[in-house]
């Protein structure tokens, strides 16, 4: 069938005009007969293209310089990267004369009028190396005009925002970057189908897609081989589950290159599939020739996709990687690694190896194996001696015991009284029946005796499990139950003990001041259990040895200059693990704990007056908690004495800590931000945070403790490329002992290392590794949503949302207004503000977000629910806010000519009643039907809807051109708009 004027711009519609076109030059030693090229010109070639605006002329123009020349080569390059005018033909021919009596004759055309074998046929015609009757275009092949409307919804639909594992440049515009890989194996397959499926295969493992769409430029298949012609375009889905093996996605990608043109439908289709995101594309290898002594081929003028490959043949006939890259997506580096990469995949693509599954093709050699191994480690090693916890604070109270240790509104203890106080414990809990490496229970509020608790079931040689006296009856019986707890010491007079015996704090007090016998048990024993939630719902106790607090403290006592002057508090609660570093950090470095009563931790301004009075210097937070205590102190001086913040817990988002910069300078206050796990012992890496990571959203979480490692693995266990995102892994001292009693599941995620043969732990979060070793956490792994079709990150709407000036804090949740129906399923947003309003949050996100991953609707909150542990809680949020979002100015929602008519009666009239019935809020006339929380399920029951009720059939096509009722009613009734 003949081609579709629409096949012109299969080419990404958002890339710049440059990225349709494409040149070739022709050096004339001789120089050029001018009138005879003019000739050939108007009459064998221009009448190919009757239509006026198609004609090209003849552009001649003397260059004062001989060929070759520093002058010449820059005249040369410009006029190959000269784009095409508006209003312009197509085609452009113009000839460069030199003053040495040489010449260039440059031909520049659009992509969708000419494709490369074409315009070397024009150049042969035009130098008499052919006649004119071999070459001319197929009467159905004459270029029709662009379908704008069309190219500009499609546009939205195509990639659009930040390429995760590259570093684009926002200035750069439409410049284009070219970088080079030699094909090492000579007998690898170039065919266009092996690029395709190659790229794909690279593309996948960079993008974590099973389904990567890859763009194809290539020759029109069905056209005779001497006429002139567009490119044809194609989209390859790829199928990487493994259902398919790479002999299967070979042939497919064969057969889908050299079959017919595609159709709309069929490619608006694969659009939708693939999310959105054509990132790459390849150009048929067959249809783009080496670059010769005197011939030059120039594949594009600026990249038509964000990646745009091919193979070229150099000089010597050999292969090699060829890839275009847009500077504003994809920098120098990245695309350099994104070419060695491919170049492996596409050797590896050999015809004897083409019954591997996808999975098998290897990324990496041995090289770039060994360096991201390496760049996991850190630079210096810790130097530590593996201890017990007590037997450290002993020390600390030996050196120290008139010091104040621990202090709780107006009651302290020094080092001597906590540790004496500690060891009656000890010895009540030894009476009691404690022996070593039993568990105790631990249910207090955040008190001097909680404190002390733990450190005397440590003294007793014993293992403490803490609980919140605040969490749920069920959930305390649970735990008592599945950590085989004999006793549990508590305030609570209705804990649900089960089978086990509870004693309050004062009972150990009052007991025998004699105290536990030595412990007998190593540092590499259990020094505490800590439940955490389960994927199933189920809590699962993590195992922690002494000697892994001691080397946590050994990795940042230097750094941060943790030293007996400091003041620390106790914020969270003892069942959250960051309490592990905010009880031992202190007292294990001499320093004072403050512990901070619930009621106090929960009000910001009464938070923000202890860390005052008490002149704290230590303060750890999670970011959402720490973003209240800003809030708080905008309200007073800064007269803080706060040196230190550690972030923990959850991700920080370091634009919002712009404000405390100003405020608290970096010479006066370091910030931290440490990612880490209850199963690696708090904390694994560090990043400080200054104004300049803070200005630029930074998301590193630094590199790893010294002691600690990291990688980051793909489903195989093996590195993935630099920058790109996969697995974290974490190995050395802080690898915690077991899940208690769950061998399976810890045999699941405590593996062994492939790499030193050690041990370490899954963590389930996604992240990346920068190449200066820093690594950058990209939330779990189990927070991505499906919509549609589409997979989404819910933490990339929840960046945008804080983007905005007047977002203090955002939460992105997937809802429904009916849990039954996939057509009501949608983003939910939450947001904290410091001013403005909902509606214009949603403006400012619209223009950042495609259309698929803009909330439904944005609800305004005084402050984000959170759990004990400071982290969000989602099942607090409360229902979004009633009605349909607040209406985002689009350029295809602008009022038709004919609105004030098409609102009254008639099709229009119709039109509001069923969109309403279809979207259940209510319809104006000039509303658009998407941001009115339309989506493609609802357009095909609002077609369905039309149907039934008589009115005019609807192609899905004229309501994405046309998304409001007067628009709509204008195009499928244009004689009936009253």
């Amino acid at each position: 069938m003949p081609p579709s004027p629409l096949h012109a711009h299969l080419i990404p519609a958002d890339c710049p005009p440059s990225g349709h076109t494409h040149a070739w030059r022709v050096r004339l030693p001789e120089g050029a007969d001018t009138v005879r090229l003019s000739h050939l010109l108007d009459t064998a070639v221009a009448p190919w293209w009757p239509e006026a605006t198609a004609r090209p002329t003849l552009w001649s123009e003397p260059v004062p310089a001989a060929a070759g020349s520093t002058i010449a080569d820059r005249r040369l390059r410009a006029e190959l990267h000269r784009p095409l005018g508006t209003g312009q033909a197509p085609l452009r021919v113009v000839l460069l004369a030199y003053a040495d009596g040489r010449a260039d004759l440059i031909l520049v055309a659009h992509r969708g009028f000419l494709d490369a074998a074409s315009l070397r046929h024009v150049a042969d015609v035009l130098l008499d190396r052919a006649p004119a009757e071999r070459h001319a275009p197929p009467a159905s092949a004459r270029l029709a005009p662009a379908d704008a409307e069309l190219r500009k919804a499609w546009s939205v639909a195509e990639f659009a925002g930040r390429v995760e594992w590259a570093a684009g440049d926002s200035s750069a515009g439409d410049r284009t970057g070219v970088v080079r890989q030699a094909l090492r194996d000579t007998a690898a397959d170039t065919s266009g189908g092996a690029l395709a499926v190659a790229t794909g295969l690279v593309l996948g493992r960079y993008e974590n897609q099973d389904t990567p769409v890859v763009g194809a430029l290539t020759g029109h298949p069905g056209r005779p081989a001497d006429a002139l012609g567009p490119d044809a375009g194609t989209l390859l889905a790829l199928d990487l589950s493994g259902a398919r093996s790479t002999a299967e996605l070979l042939r497919e990608a064969a057969h889908t290159l050299t079959a017919t043109w595609c159709d709309r439908q069929t490619y608006a289709d694969l659009v939708a599939e693939s999310g959105g995101r054509v990132l790459a594309g390849v150009l048929d290898p067959v249809a783009h020739p080496a670059d010769g002594p005197t011939e030059t081929y120039l594949p594009c003028q600026t990249a038509p996709f964000p990646l745009t490959v091919m193979v070229r043949r150099r000089t010597d006939g050999e292969p090699e990687l060829e890839i275009h890259h847009r500077l504003a997506d994809v920098d120098e580096a990245a695309a350099r690694q994104f070419a060695r990469h491919l170049a492996r995949s596409l050797e590896q693509l050999s015809a004897d190896a083409q019954e591997t599954a996808p999975e098998d093709i290897d990324l990496l050699g041995d090289e770039d194996r060994d360096a991201l191994v390496a760049l996991g480690r850190p630079a210096r090693p810790l130097e530590w001696q593996p201890q017990r916890i007590d037997e450290v604070f002993a020390h600390r109270a030996a050196e120290r015991p008139e010091a104040i240790a621990l202090s709780c509104e107006d009651h302290s203890l020094t080092y001597a009284e906590l540790n004496n106080r500690a060891d009656r414990f000890a010895g009540a809990l030894h009476n009691l029946g404690v022996r070593p490496g039993e568990r105790v229970g631990v249910c207090l509020d955040r008190s001097l005796d909680l404190v002390v608790t733990m450190l005397a079931v440590l003294k007793a040689d014993a293992v403490y499990v803490p609980m919140d006296p605040a969490y749920p009856a069920d959930r305390l019986a649970y735990t008592a139950e599945d950590a085989g707890l004999r006793l549990v010491v508590t305030a609570l007079e209705d804990f649900p003990a089960g089978q086990a015996r509870t004693i309050h704090p004062e009972e150990l007090a009052a007991g025998t001041a004699m105290a536990a016998p030595a412990p007998g048990r190593g540092n590499e024993q259990a020094a505490y259990v800590i439940y955490t939630s389960g994927s199933t719902g189920r809590p699962k106790g993590v195992v922690v040895p002494h000697r892994n607090v001691v080397a946590l403290l050994g990795a940042t006592r230097e750094d941060f200059g943790l030293c007996p002057d400091d003041t620390w508090t106790l914020f969270h609660s003892a069942a959250f693990d960051f309490s592990v570093w905010e009880i031992w950090g202190p007292l294990l470095t001499g320093a004072r704990l403050v512990v901070v009563p619930y009621w106090v931790s929960r009000s910001p301004q009464d938070f923000r007056a202890l860390l005052r009075d008490e002149r704290v210097t230590v303060l750890n937070q999670t970011p959402s908690a720490f973003a209240q205590l800003v809030e708080a102190d905008r309200q007073h001086e800064p007269d803080l004495a706060v040196r230190l913040v550690v972030f923990g817990g959850e991700p920080l988002d370091a634009r919002g800590l712009r404000d405390w910069f100003d405020r608290y300078p970096e010479r006066r206050c370091r910030l931290v931000n440490m990612f880490g796990i209850t199963e690696t012992t708090v904390h694994v890496t560090a990043q400080t945070v200054g104004r300049k990571e803070a200005l630029s959203g930074s998301r590193s979480v630094g590199p790893a403790l010294p002691g600690w490692y990291l990688y980051v693995l793909d489903e195989r266990q093996r590195p993935v490329p630099l920058n790109v995102p996969g697995e974290i892994y974490v190995g050395g001292e802080g690898v915690a002992l077991e899940y208690l009693g769950r061998p399976e599941l810890t045999a699941e995620r405590f593996v062994t290392d492939p790499f030193t043969g050690g041990r370490m732990y899954r963590s389930g979060d996604k992240g990346r590794l920068r190449p200066d070793g820093r690594l950058e956490h990209l939330g779990r792994l189990d927070t991505q949503v499906k919509l549609r079709g589409f997979r989404i990150e819910l933490d990339e709407i929840r960046n945008v949302l804080l983007d905005d000036p007047t977002v203090t804090a955002a939460a992105v949740v997937l809802g429904s207004a009916d849990a039954g129906d996939a057509a009501a399923a949608r983003l939910d947003a939450y947001v904290v503000l410091a001013g403005g309003d909902t509606a214009a949050v949603r403006r400012r996100a619209a223009k950042v977000l495609p259309e698929y991953m803009l909330p439904a609707t944005v609800t305004a909150l005084p402050a984000l629910p959170l759990t004990a542990n400071g982290k969000l809680d989602a099942r607090r949020l409360p229902a979004p806010a009633a009605g349909a979002p607040a209406a985002v100015a689009a350029p295809s929602a602008q009022p038709s000519p004919d609105s004030t008519e098409a609102s009254g009666t008639g099709l229009a009239a119709a039109l509001v009643e069923v969109w309403q019935d279809v979207l259940g809020v209510p319809v104006g006339p000039d509303d658009n039907f998407f941001e009115l929380g339309g989506n493609s399920l609802y357009a095909v029951r609002l077609a369905a809807a039309m149907n039934e009720r008589n009115l005019p059939p609807m192609p899905m096509r004229e309501l994405y051109l046309n998304p409001t009722v007067n628009r709509l009613a204008a195009v499928l009734a244009p004689g009936d708009q009253a």
